[in-house]
């Protein structure tokens, strides 16, 4: 979260009381001060105390394997979502999902209460690797591998970036595989196998950037652990608007 939202939760501050803190020299994050109000700060990996007054707040991370059926969104008059997963008390308002699975998509979903983090992961100049595991009902060959790397087109003209496409298990009717990509596109996977005459049956999430599935069963969810979260580190303090000063937080 923005430091100065951090301040004017915590402290109760008008606009006006908050940036006379930041002039003053009072705002310090793991003892450096900070003038940026902008710096994107995290209750896991930052320390922040204000004219010497420590200020706790809580973020939240959970990672949700979601199953097939479920809809990647808040509220659904139709479907149940994520947030059905979720004991009463794990739940709380402010948590939203990162990105969206298809309804009939299994996987990895990162559910947080930090704003911020989510824009950066989906940011397209922050280029995120997604991987997916593939099922389709036909033989996958070299010649689909190469059309991956190359970039695939659309039927309308549009260019993928290119994708790395892995084969697993390749029968007549029936091929497994992995996809690599870091963009983002509407229904991208079945796109593209489509364009390459294939239909997926099957598609999940397995990795998110650094976060990984790691057995989680189908519908559970976890914290993040603390080694995720020094992942994400770069992503949580907002990459190049906070690069002045985030070489003295560690």
């Amino acid at each position: 979260m923005r430091i100065d939202k951090v301040i004017e939760m915590q402290l109760q501050t008008s606009r006006k009381e908050m940036k006379r803190l930041f002039a003053k020299g009072l705002v310090c994050v793991n003892g450096q001060m900070i003038r940026n109000q902008a710096f994107n700060v995290d209750s896991h990996l930052h320390q922040l105390t204000v004219n010497g007054q420590l200020i706790e707040w809580y973020e939240r991370y959970w990672l949700v394997n979601k199953p097939a059926g479920y809809v990647t969104a808040n509220h659904d008059k139709v479907a149940p979502t994520i947030f059905d997963l979720f004991d009463p008390k794990d739940f709380s308002e402010g948590l939203y999902a990162v990105g969206r699975l298809d309804r009939d998509t299994e996987g990895l979903v990162l559910v947080t209460s930090n704003g911020p983090l989510g824009f950066q992961l989906l940011h397209p100049t922050k280029k995120v690797e997604k991987i997916y595991q593939v099922r389709v009902n036909a033989r996958l060959t070299s010649d689909d591998v190469r059309a991956f790397a190359t970039g695939i087109v659309f039927h309308g003209g549009v260019q993928c970036q290119p994708a790395k496409l892995v084969l697993q298990v390749c029968h007549e009717k029936e091929s497994w595989a992995l996809v690599s990509l870091s963009e983002g596109k509407f229904h991208q996977v079945k796109k593209m196998f489509l364009a390459c005459g294939k239909k997926v049956t099957f598609l999940k999430r397995i990795a998110f950037g650094p976060l990984k599935l790691r057995g989680l069963p189908v519908g559970g969810y976890r914290p993040l652990a603390s080694a995720e979260l020094e992942q994400l580190r770069p992503f949580i303090e907002g990459g190049r608007s906070n690069a002045t000063v985030s070489s003295a937080i560690v």
